[in-house]
Formats: C-alpha cells, sequence, structure tokens
C-alpha cells in the first residue's frame, strides 16, 4: 500500500446528515484551536478498572448535530496517558495536547463532543476499552458566531454514560438541560477553545470536520522540527504539471461497453418506465484534481472527453446510441480522447500526493423517431449523471516527464469523489493482468516543463489518425481557479471540431435535480451518484463545474462576469510606519526612599511642618514597606474627613543627566488632576539652589521650589508650594466614598513638570496614591522622590531587538526615555471627625447589590398632591399651595389682563387685595362724611367696580376649572408612573462596564411580551447568554440565567416573555466610551495672589460638581402601556490612567501612528505558562472622530494599534483616551493610555551636520505689544536672533532668525516656543523638522587612549589651506563632552599649514568613539570633515 492509499484509508469521514445539506447551503469555514489539558476527579475511579491492569486513558473528539442527532466527520484519538494520583487530591489524567479543526456548519446545533476512555487489559489479556464519560463544546452561539472558551478553574463538566446517549430520540437542545442527561459529580476537564484563523492558510490540505493533533504531519505543510506545526503553518513549493495525450480505453471496446451500460439501466428501470423511449449517452466527462490523501488541493477540472472516431470524422453533437444487439463493433476508434492539455498548478513534490481521474457519463431519454433527442425538446429533457471508473496517479517526487498506463478501478469501494461507481466485469477467474485491462485502462503523457509540453503537443497522437487537426491549434482549458472572461467563453465554444454546446449544458441546471431522481437501480446491477452528492458538486462547489460548458450564456452573467474580472483586489498591506513599542503598565515612577540625611535637610529648609486634628506631629511613611489595603477598615474609620495635601518640596538634577546647564529650567510649574477635582495648573515656582553647609554637603545639583510673588520677587514665607484637598461626607455623593477609597487603593497619579520661562515640557512623573490610605491612623505622611522622565518618540526608527533594561522590561522599538530629574514630593492624607452640625438629611446609603428590586424602597413615588413640587425624600406630608405659585402657565393665564393694565404689575396675596379695599372704603365714607353731602355717582361708581371683581373673580374660577380638568389626566399618569418608578445610582468610569440586574414582574394575571425601550445608547440590555454569564461570574451574582431569553425587534429593541405574576431578572449594562475633549490652547503657569491667612476662594483645586446623566428604562406590555419604569442615575468616576503618550505633529494634518502592545503575559491577571493562550486584544478610544483599530498579525507575533488623529491648529492641544481590553465582552479594561497631541506649526530644514544653516520665520504681532523671547529644545543645535527679550509690535510683522547646526544624522524634531515673558503666555509655537546628512570624510585618524579618569591626552593635527588666498576657519565637534580644541578658530594664508590642537577628555570606560572635527569657512559652510577614532583600552 503506497503512501497516498494509507492516509486515505485512515482519513475517511462520515458526511453530515442529508437534511443538512439540502436546508443549509454551505458557507465560510470557521477555524478552531482546542487545547485539552487535563481530566480530573471521579471519572477514572471506575470500580470496574480495579480488577484491569494497564489502565491507562484516552480523549476522543467527535462531531455531532444536535438537531439531527447524527455523527459525522471523522473521530480523533490522542495517545494514551497513565493516571497519577497525589493523596489529598482527585486523581488526575495530563494530556496537554492541541487539536486543530475548522468546519462550514456555522450553527448552534453543531457540538464537539469529548470523550474520556480507559483502556485496559482483562485478566485473559484481552484489550477492552471503556468510556468514563464525555463533555460537550458548543462551537457556535446562538447567533451563529464562533465560541471562545478559556475552562480553567471549572473546567467542562463532563456527563455519565457514554457519547452514545446523544443517540437517544427524546433528547433535545438545550442538551445540557435535558434530564436524560446526568452530570458526573467533581469531575470535569480543563480545555481551551477558541478561533485560530491561521489555519485558514491550510484549508485547501486538511477537510473540514477532521480534527488533526498539532505534531500530525499534513502533506503539503512543511514539518518544523520543534513545536506546534498549526500555529504559524507554512506550504511547500507548489510545481506546475501539464498532462496531454490523454486517452481512455474501455473493455472489449468503447461501442460494447457503452450498449452493455445501456442494457443494464434499461433492465434495471423496466420497458415501462421509459414508455417505449431510449436511453442515449448525451455525454462523457474526465473530473481530473490533485488530492493529498486527505481531500482535493483545488476543486477538480471537468473537461469532455470524445470518442476517438468522431474526432476523426469531424463531427459536432452528442453521441446518442440505440439499444440495438446486433451491432458489429468496430476495431478502429475505440477510445475517448482529450483534445486539450490539463494544467496542475497545485502539485506538490510529496509521496501521497497524487493526481485523481474520474470518468463520468451524462444519461438522457431519447424520445425522437430515430432515437434523438430533438432539439427542440432539448431545454426540458432530463438528464442523469453516474460515475463508471476512476484511477489515481501517485508520481514519483523526482519524475520530471514520462508516458503513464493506469489500471482503471469500479464497483462498490471507497474513492476519493465519494460516489457510487458502475460495477467492474466479473474476473474471478482472471489474472491480475487481465483484471487491470478488463476494468479499462487511461493512458497520458505528463512533464513539468511548459516547453517540452508545447513541443509534444505539436505532435500528432499515436492513437489518433493523420488527417485529424493537431490538439496545439484547440484553445486552452479555462483555470478552474478564476472565473472565465466573455471572450474565454466565446472561445472555448468556437472549435473547428468537436461537440460544441452540448444538451446537457441547456438541460441540465443546478436547481433543477429532484432528491429523488426518475431512474433508480434496482438489483444492483448499476450504484448510480445520488442526487445529493450531485447538487452538493454543483453548488457547494462552482469552481468544479465544466467551465467551458456548464456557464450560463445570459447576457446578465457575462456583464457579471465582467464586472467581477474588472473589481480589483485587496493585497495584505503592512504600513510602512514603523510601530513604537508601549511601555507597559507604568504605575508609578521608580521612588526611592529618602536617607536620613536627606529628609534632615528638606526638614531644615524650613518646609512647613504638617499636624494632625490632635496637634501632633504627622505620622511619616516609608513607601518601600508593603501595604496591606483592608477597605471595611476604611470604610469604617470615624475621621470621615480626609485632608489630602501635596507638597512640592525640590527638584534634583540627575548626574547622568548630560544636559547643558542652560536647558536647565529655573522655574517650573505642574500639572496634573486629583479625582474629580478640575486640573490644576500650578503657579511657578523659582529653583533656587542649596548651598551645601557642614561636613554633610548637599547635593550640588539640587533646588528647593520657591514660590513668586506678582512683582517677580520671592516669597518670604516657607519654601515649597502645598495644595489641599478637602474630601468628606459633604463633598461626596451617598456611595462615593467606597470608590473613593478604591480611587486612592489603584490609582496613579500622573503630574507633568513644565518649564515655566519656555512653556515645554520638562518631563512627567507618577506616584501611586495607595500610601494615603489612612487605615484607621488620624494621619500619615510620605516622602517621595519620583524620576521625571521625558519621551522622545523617533520617527525613522530601525526595528531591531530591544535591549533590557535594568527594571527587567524590554527597551521600547522607537521610544527613548530620558530621565530629566527628580521631584520630591511630599503626600499626606490627615484625618478629621465630621461635625454632626454640618449633616445632610438622613439617607440610606445606596445598596451595594447589583439586583434592583422593583418598587422595594427606591420607587420614585412619596404621595402628595398632583401638582406637589417637594424634593424628594422629605416624606409624605403636602402642604396646601395656590395654583398659581405652583404653575406657571395657569399664573400667566391669570394675570395676563392686569398685566396689560400696569407693565409694573406684581403677583400679591388674596388677602392683600382685600385689605387694599377696605382702605379705600374708608377713604370714601371720611370724604363722604366731610362733604356732608351724598355723592350718588361716586357710590354708583363704587357699586359698578364692585361687579366688575364679581365678573372678574367668576372669570378666573372658570379658567381655574377648565384649566384643572385639562391637566387632571396627565397628572394623574405621571403620578402613576411614579408609583411604578424604581431609581438605581450607578458610579461609573470611562471604560468599565458597570453591570446590574432588574427583578421585572408581571402585575397581571395574563402573560405579557414586554418590550424594553431605553433613551440613551449607553445602558443595554445583555441579550448573549454567553456574555451575561461572564459578568455574573466576575461579579459573582447568583440568580437563574436562561438561554434565548430575549426576542430582538425589528428596531432591535428586546423583547421578554412573561408569564402570569411572573418575575425575571433582566441584565443590564452600562458602558460610557465617548468623553467630553474640548480641544484647549496651552496655557502657561497661573498667578496666585498672596494674602496673609487668606486663601483665594477661586482657587482651581476647589471641589467641582459632577454632571450626572439620567436615563429612563421603561417595560411596555402589549398593549403599550409600561408595567414598570427604571431610572438610573449615573455618576461619573475618575479613571485609571496607566500610561501617558505625547505627540508633536504639525498643524491641520493627520497624525497616524503604530503602537506596540506590551507582551500579554505581562499585563494584570494574564495566565502563565498557558500554551496558545495569547488572548485577542480590543480597544476603544473615547473620541468617535478618531479611528483606532488593532490587528492580530498570528499566533507568537505582536499586535498593534493604529491610531489616526486629525490635528487642529497651532497651538491647539487635543486630549483623549484609548482603553485595551484582553476580554471580548469590553468588561474592564487592562489598560487605559492617555494621549496628547500638540498641533504645531511645520517647518522643514535639509541641513548638514555640523554646518550652520540659516532661515527665518514670520512673527506676526497680536493686538497689543508684547514682551517676548524665543526658547528652543535644543539650544546646542538650534540658535535664535534676536536671542534675548524683543518687543513684538501689535499687528506687525517681524522676522526671527534660525540657525541651525545639528549634531547627528538622520531626522530629528526640535520644538520652538515664542513666549510672552510679562504673562508667560504662548504666543505661537513651531516644529522644526531636521533632515539631516552626513558630510563626506576627508581624513580618517586612530588613537589609543587609556580609560577611566585622569587628566585627558592632547594631539595635535595640520590642516593646510588649499586657496591661494588667505582664510579663517572655524572648528566644531559632535562631542563637545570628548573633545575641545585649543583654539576654536584660526586664520593662515594660501597654501600654508595649520597645526591644529586637540585635548581629549579621559573616558570613563574601555570602548571606541567615533569623534568628527569639522573645519568650516567663513560663512560657516563645511570645507573638510576629519574623522577620529578612539579606542579607549
Amino acid at each position: 500500500m503506497g503512501e497516498w492509499q494509507r492516509i486515505f484509508v485512515q482519513n475517511l469521514t462520515v458526511p453530515q446528515h442529508s437534511q443538512r445539506r439540502r436546508h443549509f447551503p454551505p458557507r465560510e469555514s470557521t477555524a478552531f484551536q482546542c487545547v485539552l489539558k487535563s481530566v480530573e476527579g471521579n471519572a477514572l475511579k471506575l470500580k470496574v478498572l480495579d480488577e484491569m491492569s494497564d489502565v491507562e486513558f484516552q480523549l476522543r473528539l467527535s462531531f455531532f448535530d444536535v438537531a439531527y442527532h447524527h455523527f459525522f466527520g471523522k473521530t480523533w484519538r490522542s495517545a494514551t496517558r497513565p493516571r497519577k494520583a497525589v493523596p489529598g487530591h482527585p486523581p488526575t489524567v495530563v494530556f496537554h495536547e492541541t487539536v486543530y479543526f475548522h468546519t462550514s456548519l456555522d450553527h448552534p446545533s453543531i457540538v464537539m463532543v469529548v470523550e474520556v476512555v480507559a483502556t485496559a487489559r482483562r485478566r485473559d489479556g484481552t484489550q477492552l476499552d471503556i468510556s468514563c464519560g464525555f463533555g460537550i463544546l458548543h462551537l457556535f452561539n446562538s447567533k451563529s458566531e464562533p465560541t471562545s472558551l478559556i475552562l480553567n478553574d471549572k473546567g467542562l463538566s463532563l456527563y455519565h454514560g457514554t457519547p452514545r446517549a446523544l443517540l437517544h430520540p427524546l433528547l433535545h437542545e438545550p442538551t445540557e438541560k435535558n434530564k436524560y442527561l446526568m452530570m458526573m459529580d467533581s469531575s470535569h476537564l480543563q480545555c481551551i477553545l477558541e478561533p485560530h484563523p491561521s489555519l485558514e492558510a491550510v484549508y485547501h490540505l486538511l477537510p473540514e470536520n477532521t480534527p488533526v493533533s498539532s505534531l500530525q504531519r499534513i502533506p503539503g505543510m512543511l514539518a518544523v522540527h520543534e513545536g506546534d506545526l498549526f500555529q504559524k503553518p507554512r506550504l511547500m513549493k507548489t510545481v506546475t504539471w501539464y498532462l496531454e495525450k490523454l486517452s481512455i480505453h474501455l473493455y472489449p471496446s468503447l461501442e460494447r461497453f457503452e450498449e452493455e451500460l445501456l442494457e443494464l439501466l434499461m433492465s434495471d428501470q423496466g420497458n415501462s418506465a421509459l414508455d417505449g423511449n431510449t436511453l442515449a449517452v448525451q455525454e462523457r466527462r474526465l473530473h481530473v484534481g490533485v488530492h493529498n490523501g486527505l481531500c482535493f488541493v483545488q476543486p477538480p477540472q471537468v473537461v469532455v472527453v470524445v470518442p476517438e472516431s468522431e474526432m476523426a470524422r469531424g463531427r459536432t453533437g452528442s453521441l446518442h446510441r440505440k439499444h440495438r444487439a446486433n451491432t458489429k463493433p468496430s476495431s478502429e476508434g475505440q477510445a475517448l480522447v482529450l483534445r486539450s492539455r490539463i494544467h496542475l498548478t497545485e502539485m506538490v513534490r510529496h509521496p501521497a500526493f497524487g493526481v485523481v481521474l474520474q470518468l463520468e457519463y451524462v444519461f438522457s431519454v431519447a424520445s425522437g423517431p430515430d432515437g434523438k433527442t430533438p432539439s427542440v425538446t432539448s431545454l426540458t429533457t432530463p438528464a442523469y449523471m453516474h460515475s463508471i471508473r476512476w484511477a489515481v496517479w501517485n508520481p514519483l517526487p523526482d519524475a520530471t516527464s514520462s508516458h503513464v498506463v493506469l489500471p482503471l478501478q469500479g464497483g462498490a469501494q471507497h474513492n476519493p469523489n465519494h460516489t457510487l461507481v458502475y460495477k467492474t466485469p466479473p474476473a474471478t477467474m482472471s489474472s491480475e493482468e487481465v483484471k487491470q485491462v478488463e476494468s479499462g485502462t487511461i493512458h497520458f503523457h505528463f512533464s513539468t516543463s511548459s516547453n517540452e509540453q508545447l513541443v509534444a503537443a505539436a505532435k500528432p497522437s499515436s492513437n489518433i489518425k493523420e488527417e485529424t487537426p493537431p490538439l496545439s491549434k484547440n484553445p486552452p482549458v479555462p483555470s478552474p481557479s478564476s472565473p472565465p472572461s466573455p471572450k474565454m467563453l466565446v472561445s472555448t465554444q468556437d472549435y473547428s471540431q468537436g461537440p460544441g454546446l452540448s444538451i446537457s449544458q441547456l438541460s441540465v441546471s443546478p436547481g433543477s435535480h429532484s432528491s429523488k431522481p426518475p431512474l433508480q437501480p434496482s438489483g444492483g446491477a448499476l450504484l448510480s451518484q445520488s442526487s445529493e452528492a450531485l447538487r452538493q458538486v454543483q453548488e457547494g462547489n462552482p469552481r468544479g463545474a465544466i467551465t467551458h460548458l456548464e456557464s450560463d450564456l445570459s447576457y446578465s452573467s457575462l456583464v457579471q462576469e465582467s464586472s467581477s474580472a474588472d473589481q480589483l483586489q485587496e493585497l495584505p498591506f503592512t504600513p510602512v510606519h514603523v510601530p513604537i513599542m508601549a511601555l507597559g503598565p507604568r504605575k508609578g515612577s521608580p521612588s526611592t526612599g529618602l536617607t536620613r540625611a536627606s529628609l534632615a535637610r528638606l526638614q531644615a529648609s524650613g518646609f512647613p511642618e504638617l499636624l494632625d486634628c490632635n496637634k501632633e506631629p504627622v505620622q511619616m511613611v516609608d513607601p518601600s514597606d508593603p501595604l496591606n489595603f483592608n477597605p471595611q477598615r476604611e470604610e469604617a474609620d470615624l475621621l470621615q474627613n480626609n485632608e489630602i495635601i501635596l507638597q512640592f518640596l525640590a527638584f534634583t538634577r540627575t548626574a547622568e543627566d548630560s544636559t547643558a546647564s542652560e536647558m536647565w529650567p529655573k522655574t517650573i510649574y505642574f500639572t496634573f488632576q486629583f479625582y474629580r477635582f478640575p486640573l490644576v495648573i500650578t503657579p511657578r515656582l523659582q529653583l533656587v539652589k542649596v548651598e551645601p553647609s557642614g561636613t554633610a554637603p548637599f547635593v550640588s545639583s539640587s533646588h528647593i521650589l520657591v514660590q513668586i510673588k506678582e512683582d517677580g520677587t520671592l516669597s518670604c514665607g516657607s519654601p515649597g508650594f502645598q495644595l489641599k484637598y478637602m474630601v468628606d461626607p459633604g463633598f461626596l455623593k451617598p456611595g462615593e466614598r467606597r470608590c473613593f477609597i478604591h480611587y486612592l487603593a489603584e490609582h496613579t497619579l500622573q503630574i507633568d513638570v513644565w518649564d515655566g520661562d519656555s512653556l515645554l515640557l520638562v518631563g512627567s512623573a507618577a506616584v501611586k496614591l495607595k500610601h494615603s490610605l489612612r487605615q484607621g491612623r488620624p494621619a500619615i505622611q510620605v516622602h517621595h522622590e519620583l524620576e521625571v522622565v521625558t519621551m522622545e518618540y523617533k520617527q525613522d526608527a530601525t526595528v531591531m531587538t530591544g535591549e533590557v533594561l535594568k527594571h527587567g522590561g524590554v527597551k521600547p522599538i522607537g521610544v527613548h526615555a530620558v530621565v530629566r530629574g527628580r521631584l520630591h514630593l511630599s503626600l499626606a492624607n490627615i484625618g478629621h471627625p465630621w461635625e454632626q452640625k454640618q449633616r445632610k438629611p438622613l439617607s440610606l446609603p445606596p445598596s451595594r447589590s447589583r439586583i434592583v428590586l422593583s418598587h422595594g424602597g427606591t420607587s420614585g413615588f412619596h404621595g402628595g398632591s398632583l401638582l406637589s413640587l417637594s424634593a424628594h425624600g422629605v416624606g409624605n406630608v403636602c402642604q396646601a399651595q395656590k395654583l398659581a405659585d405652583v404653575d406657571s402657565e395657569l399664573a400667566a393665564m391669570l394675570f395676563s389682563r392686569l398685566q396689560e393694565v400696569s407693565a409694573a404689575f406684581q403677583h400679591t396675596s388674596h388677602e392683600a387685595s382685600i385689605t387694599r379695599r377696605r382702605k379705600l372704603e374708608r377713604m370714601l365714607s371720611v370724604r363722604r362724611r366731610e362733604s356732608q353731602e351724598g355723592d350718588t355717582g361716586k357710590k354708583a361708581s363704587l357699586i359698578m367696580g364692585r361687579h366688575e371683581d364679581r365678573i372678574r373673580h367668576s372669570r378666573d374660577l372658570q379658567i381655574i376649572e377648565a384649566y384643572r380638568e385639562r391637566i387632571k389626566a396627565e397628572s394623574i399618569t405621571s403620578m402613576l408612573s411614579k408609583a411604578i418608578t424604581t431609581r438605581h445610582t450607578l458610579y461609573a468610569s470611562f471604560g468599565t462596564a458597570e453591570f446590574f440586574e432588574f427583578a421585572l414582574k408581571n402585575p397581571y394575571s395574563v402573560q405579557h411580551t414586554v418590550t424594553i425601550e431605553i433613551d440613551n445608547p449607553e445602558l443595554s440590555v445583555i441579550v448573549d447568554a454567553r456574555e451575561w454569564r461572564h459578568f455574573k461570574e466576575l461579579t459573582q451574582t447568583v440568580t437563574p440565567l436562561e438561554e434565548d431569553m430575549f426576542h430582538l425587534h425589528d428596531n432591535l429593541m428586546p423583547r421578554v416573555y412573561l408569564r402570569p405574576k411572573e418575575t425575571v431578572h433582566i441584565p443590564f449594562k452600562y458602558q460610557a466610551f465617548c468623553l467630553e475633549h474640548a480641544a484647549t490652547m496651552q496655557q502657561g503657569a497661573m498667578e496666585l495672589a498672596f494674602s496673609e491667612g487668606k486663601e483665594e476662594p477661586t482657587a482651581p483645586w476647589k471641589a467641582s460638581s459632577t454632571q450626572t446623566k439620567h436615563i429612563k428604562v421603561s417595560f411596555m406590555a402589549s398593549d403599550s402601556k409600561p408595567i414598570a419604569i427604571l431610572r438610573v442615575n449615573v455618576e461619573s468616576q475618575p479613571h485609571v490612567v496607566d500610561q501617558t503618550f505625547r505627540f508633536y505633529h504639525p498643524e491641520l494634518t493627520f497624525l497616524k501612528k503604530s503602537i506596540r502592545l506590551p507582551p500579554w503575559h505581562t499585563l494584570p491577571g494574564a495566565l502563565v505558562g498557558v500554551p496558545g493562550g495569547e488572548p485577542e486584544m480590543f480597544v476603544r478610544c473615547s473620541d468617535p472622530n478618531i479611528i483606532c483599530e488593532t490587528k492580530k498579525m498570528g499566533p507568537g507575533e505582536p499586535q498593534d494599534v493604529f491610531l489616526k488623529v486629525a490635528g487642529g491648529p497651532s497651538p491647539q492641544i487635543k486630549r483623549f483616551f484609548l482603553s485595551i481590553y484582553t476580554d471580548p465582552w469590553l468588561a474592564t479594561p487592562t489598560q487605559i493610555w492617555q494621549f496628547y497631541l500638540h498641533s504645531l506649526q511645520r517647518v522643514d530644514i535639509s541641513c548638514v551636520t555640523g554646518q550652520l544653516t540659516r532661515l527665518s520665520l514670520v512673527l506676526r504681532g497680536t493686538q497689543a505689544i508684547r514682551k517676548v523671547k524665543a526658547y528652543t529644545s535644543h539650544p546646542q543645535e538650534l540658535k535664535v536672533d534676536p536671542e534675548g527679550i524683543f518687543i513684538l509690535p501689535a499687528n506687525g510683522v517681524q522676522d526671527l532668525h534660525l540657525g541651525v547646526r545639528p549634531q547627528s544624522a538622520g531626522s530629528q524634531f526640535i520644538y520652538l516656543n515664542l513666549v510672552d515673558v510679562e504673562y508667560h503666555q504662548l504666543v505661537s509655537s513651531w516644529l522644526v523638522c531636521m533632515s539631516c546628512r552626513q558630510p563626506l570624510i576627508s581624513k580618517a585618524f586612530e588613537i589609543v587612549l587609556p580609560p577611566g579618569g585622569g587628566k585627558g591626552s592632547n594631539k595635535r593635527i595640520t590642516y593646510t589651506n588649499p586657496y591661494p588666498s588667505r582664510r579663517i576657519y572655524f572648528l566644531h565637534t559632535n562631542r563637545l563632552d570628548l573633545l575641545q580644541f585649543k583654539e576654536d578658530s584660526f586664520e593662515i594664508g594660501g597654501g600654508e599649514t595649520y597645526t591644529i590642537g586637540l585635548r581629549f577628555a579621559p573616558s570613563q570606560g574601555a570602548g571606541e568613539e567615533e569623534i568628527l572635527i569639522y573645519i568650516n569657512d567663513h560663512e560657516d559652510k563645511n570645507e573638510e570633515t576629519f574623522c577620529v577614532k578612539v579606542t579607549y583600552q
């Protein structure tokens, strides 16, 4: 048995259920990776195994269709492993095997069954296999999406019995809840199931529904010496083989063979079935494909073979044979020949690769008078296809050209096409040689060279007469890998000789075959191909159809073919920009505890001393001490007022910082944000150098921070800068105290340090806030020494292996970290008692439970009148009020007439109006008595006035009555809605999903289908059971979970069915990704007014109120009436910032950046040592206008995040956040990154290192005159003119001259700021983009110097003036720290020689350095460049 036959027999599969093939068309296949770790529990302790020996265990995987109770595919078996028993632990069998497979049946009913089998020997020595249980792995969810399961802790549950229990007719879905399955106690399988897209590269080599192990060799795949073959599969090189001169010979002759075939067909069916008609051979087809023992590498090509006699006579059309018994066979032309060549482009030189050839006949009913099918009725004539013979050829791997003769096979045996084949002659008495001839033979010539093929094709075949046209004139067969173009369709049908357009092309269509063909074999003489397999070939494999005969020739199909041919295909594209690598989770800057001498010097500097509530010094805490965080102790603390104090003490320059003294800032300020307080921009602080004193001198580069007054002088008070945050119950909302405690325990405070004069970023520091937790102590204080680090992102960084840093990480690609200094910071938390007189009205704290009960004390109805405006929480007491006081609309209606009379009318009470009328009547009576005469006219007017008042009052009462009737229904509805309203408060932060369940009860005695309506998309109902289960396990919520609980309506509103008086738990998830980010302009430090004993009331670190979101959820019954209302109040909380990126980019352009994610195993909560357990990462951005995505490059490959951000005008700063997740449900972000994008004006410079390049910038004045100064981030390489302070006139134009002298070649960014020195405001900002090249080196020198300390070394070199005139030259170097010149310039005459004195500074260690010496002319242009290679040894 050859290699191909062995692999083919060992990998026979069971096809899927016929109903599944009929009702579910084939789709794109999905690849999976299943890691089987271990089995443990009672399943390994069967009593029947105690009496047997050599007990080992094995895992078996099988595909199962739950809907049709059908096993299919191929069963995979693992290697047998022994059982391990450890005292005190359950028995365990460790497998650690990885299985790969792919399937196109993406239906929830398709599952993978895992069976645990014990193999043992009886006492008599016979082998016995015993099933110990089985488990079920669901491959697809209810949405036909592939599942991803990581079962490490809980594991996969096992059931009693064997998988044959799944064939029980009463077993229905869901399988896990069926009463016929019994779960085993304390038995589970540890495994991982997840999609594996890398397997798509070998789909053509591995059939679907066939599991393979990670070490199984697949023909066509390159074998690796170690590791997993399928993690990153590699393919063997393919070669193109050519088959030509193909002919098929059938025994005893072609005519006799076909006559016998037709006789058997007609006798099996009976004459009545044909109604006097005869059968005809309509077409003869040959399927040719490359097979690797497992499957066809590509769909087989289908070509038409014709009798040799028809080729010789030049006939066209189909050959019809009437049933005649007395026909004399002819000895000439008894072969089926192929008129074209076959190109096999997918061949691989492997012993398991073979060429499979299958001969297929197409029959039709001949109803014409001469036994032929008339052309008029050919469109409705049924056709039947039957496989006749097949053969397989296994060429030698090193073969290049030969003539091949193969015996044909037939009968009831397995074949690669999985079809039933016509029987072979009964040759029981014949020898093997005669058997091969009796079944038929196939002849062809093959070669691997196209030139040889063309030469051979030009020669006539030996079996064809000379008058036969040469085969080379026939057009080639279209490749099956691409659809034929319209031109090819025409050319393939315009044969000069041949059958042309066959009847089967018009009569046989993919959808015209019935499930039960009219001709059914009886008696077993003919084994016909089933129509289901035929339909699968024609519908599922369109590339395997006959390309030049079975194509649709309608005009629309031609247009579609041409349009698809014109469509460009997208190729895999890798971005050209090199990704920068993130530093990983940077929870805080490296903080070192201060020495006792340093603490003593800081205390002696006069920093203010902190006292607790008892006026005692605050307890000092070492930041290196471990902290045991106990949240219950913090919440039970009696000192509920937390006074958080930040003291900025000093700033120290590091000894290893090679920055020049001119780059060291003179003033600095800080920006940061604590909790939900506003962003803080501190005032400018002067750096004052500390003078050394005594025997323990202070570090010479240390500077304490001193505040600056408004007039520019230093403050005489205590040094340093102090900020206080008062966090008390009056500031915190109910239930927020727990959030604040977790904020201190988990968050890191990011502090940016800025140069107070140039407004350039010095660096950033990060301090962990967990040491500020008091843990029951009255007060604590921590001193931190934080590294201030600045990140430089190289634009053209070369991708190489990073260096290992001192803390164990990997040096990031394209990122250069520079430590600019150390910040001395004191962080304190002083507790104070909460005064009772300031206490708010008593209210219960919000519940910590994630289950919200309807009408359970959180209802929004508190009693009262319909128009009650009283606040919630004051009880059920309502005081009577005037309608005009509680309703502005009614008040406007009542007093509209009075407002017309008097514009200054003010509303008065009814009692005031009566008093006023009484006074008027008294005044009238006094006047009447004084006049002593009756004034009847005035009396009549008074009576008339009273009558008008009555009319007005009556009108007002009518208005009030009508108004009450109009709003009564609305007010009652509002009150009733309050009675069914439940309120719930969430404390949510960016990117984190908040999960809760609402207990919804059906109050009616009839069933209802409830529709859930939500007015905010950030709150959603969890409709996926897997996501629901994930959040329940994450929050440890113990409530019932139901599969397929919700039905999505057309408008995507979920619906749930409720039985009478039933209560169900509705899962909700709130998650907000969008934050309000207003683009800001860069600001300088703020100035503070200093007053004795008084603090500025509008300081930016005062408390700020956050905006609360209100979300309404309505549960609408079938009659569109609400049965419950849920109002969710969302309080926004600050989120963690793990890393900050700051990019400077040209204004009004797109920033496109690729950031490489850190290795997944370094993230918190990652699993260690799990093979193939790399999780897929997901990203979300806080700004919807920013494009961000992550792509998985493959197993073991790094993962990048791609950003595309639109920049604004200069000097705008855009801030946004990016959250990274490792779980597909995006529950909790693993990391949150903060981004700053500074938009600057761009200036491009192309220059030469060591040479001065000059350019000018245009400055435009503002509306007022300003005193400005230009600052640069690299003063050694960029000089400005004017260098000092100058006047920028209002609305004027002025030039700023730049001189650039780069020190190194390559691309570099330099930042240039124009700052108002009086108000410390940024006027303009530029991004200078330098592209530098190195000059040509004219001479090279090499010297050897001793390393280590010393006095250095003096050397000399000579330079000759090449010009005839006297010239002056200037000297420069790229390493000022290693080389100094005796004179920076010299002047020599024409042709003279000058000696340049060099002094080399001592090096700290051994090694080699290349120092460049630039000799420039009087215009500072480079004349010559010398290279000195210094070896320190």
